[in-house]
C-alpha cells in the first residue's frame, strides 16, 4: 500500500455492519413482512409513496444511532493523508464514510446536514447508490441536502418539492440506472489505480463490482477484506479473512 501511486477503495455493506447497520438479508431483513427488494422500487413508490417513506423513516432512525466504525475511520485517515492518491467508492447509503471524515479531520457539522465541509471533503465517498440522508426530488431532480423529519405516518405531511412532486430518498432502487458521472469517476479512479481495495462487498451487484476488475485488467493489484470468500477472491493477490475493524486499521497503518 505504501508503494502505490493511486489507490482505490470499494466499500460494500460489510464495512458497516460492525456499525450495527442492518444487512437487509434473509428473513431478518423483513419489514413489516415487506422484503427491501418490494419497497425500494420505483412501482412501490408510485403506488404506496406513504409504505415507502414509512419504511425509509424507520430506516434514517435506525442509521442516525450508529457511529463510524475502527474501519470508517482508518479509511478516512488514509484519504485525508494524501487525497490526491486514493479516491473512496462506497455501495453504501449510510454516510457513515462522511461522518469519519469529518471526525478525523476535526469538523463538525449539523445533525442531518449533508454539506461538505472544508478538508473533509477530500476523504467523502463517490456513493454509487446514493445517500439516505438526501431527498431527491422525484419529477425535476432537485437534491435537498438537509431535509427534515419525515411524519411517514400522515401521507398529507410527506414532503414535496417546490414543482409540486412529491420528494423521495436520494438513493438508486431496483431496477433504476445510477448517476453516469458517479459510476463514471468511480471506473476511472479504478483504471488508474495500482492497487485495488475490496472491502466488505459481497461483489455480485454490478457495475460496481466492475471496479476491482478494471484495477486488475490494467496491471494493478487486488487486495481484499470479507468476513468470507466472494467472486473477488478468484482474482485478488490477497484475500485477508475478517472483520474491516479489526483488518483495515492494520492494513493501513
Amino acid at each position: 500500500m505504501e508503494d502505490a501511486r493511486r489507490v482505490v477503495v470499494l466499500t460494500g455493506a460489510g464495512v458497516s455492519a460492525e456499525s450495527g447497520i442492518p444487512t437487509f438479508r434473509g428473513e431478518a431483513g423483513l419489514w413489516k413482512s415487506h422484503r427491501p427488494e418490494e419497497l425500494a422500487t420505483p412501482q412501490a413508490f408510485r403506488r404506496d409513496p406513504r409504505l415507502v417513506w414509512e419504511w425509509y423513516a424507520w430506516r434514517r432512525t435506525l442509521v442516525a444511532r450508529c457511529e463510524p466504525n475502527q474501519a470508517h475511520r482508518a479509511l478516512a485517515r488514509f484519504a485525508l493523508a494524501d487525497a490526491s492518491r486514493t479516491t473512496l467508492v462506497t455501495q453504501n447509503v449510510d454516510g457513515l464514510h462522511h461522518q469519519a471524515a469529518r471526525a478525523e479531520a476535526g469538523e463538525t457539522t449539523a445533525p442531518n446536514d449533508g454539506t461538505t465541509l472544508g478538508l473533509a471533503e477530500s476523504a467523502y465517498p463517490l456513493e454509487v447508490h446514493g445517500a439516505i440522508h438526501r431527498d431527491r426530488c422525484s419529477s425535476c431532480g432537485r437534491l435537498d441536502e438537509a431535509p427534515g423529519r419525515v411524519d411517514a405516518e400522515s401521507a398529507d405531511s410527506l414532503p414535496t418539492c417546490g414543482c409540486g412532486a412529491l420528494m423521495r430518498p436520494d438513493v438508486v432502487w431496483f431496477g433504476e440506472a445510477l448517476d453516469p458521472d458517479v459510476i463514471g469517476a468511480s471506473m476511472a479512479a479504478a483504471d488508474e489505480a495500482d492497487v485495488c481495495l475490496v472491502i466488505g462487498t459481497s461483489a455480485v451487484v454490478h457495475p460496481a463490482a466492475s471496479i476491482p476488475e478494471v484495477t486488475r485488467r490494467r496491471g494493478g493489484r487486488v487486495v481484499e477484506v470479507n468476513l468470507e470468500p466472494t467472486p473477488v477472491t478468484g482474482y485478488a493477490d490477497v484475500t485477508l479473512l475478517g472483520t474491516a475493524g479489526s483488518l483495515v486499521p492494520a492494513l493501513l497503518a
